[in-house]
């Protein structure tokens, strides 16, 4: 089946930030996000999942274990399992971008207080 935003399941999560599921099983979860300006989600890790980020529109502040990372429209970023990272958009536009996690995040998702 084709999958577009929309056609896919979608979700809120945080302050305003939108989630299209484009493909989710045991083994791979692909999302297409959209967060505002001003936005971010809390810290946390993966026992299991490795994910990457490809950003579509905007620019991406990533914390991957204490390191601050920008990722501009066109880049990509590769977090590990076990990897304490976040992603936050600091600019004043949205950010638009594609996370595939292998395998899925499902139940899989450690928040660091």
């Amino acid at each position: 089946m084709i999958r577009s935003k929309e056609n896919s399941e979608y979700y809120a999560w945080g302050n305003h930030c939108d989630s299209w599921v484009l493909r989710d099983s045991q083994n791979l979860s692909v999302k297409q996000e959209r967060m505002p300006s001003g936005t971010s989600e809390k810290l946390h890790f993966h026992e299991y999942a490795e994910q990457f980020f490809y950003i579509f529109m905007g620019e991406a502040t990533f914390y991957v274990n204490d390191e601050k990372l920008t990722v501009k429209a066109g880049e990509s970023i590769s977090i590990l399992p076990g990897s304490k990272h976040n992603i936050s958009n600091k600019t004043s536009e949205d950010l638009e971008f594609l996370v595939i996690s292998s395998p899925s995040t499902n139940n899989d998702r450690i928040e660091i207080q």
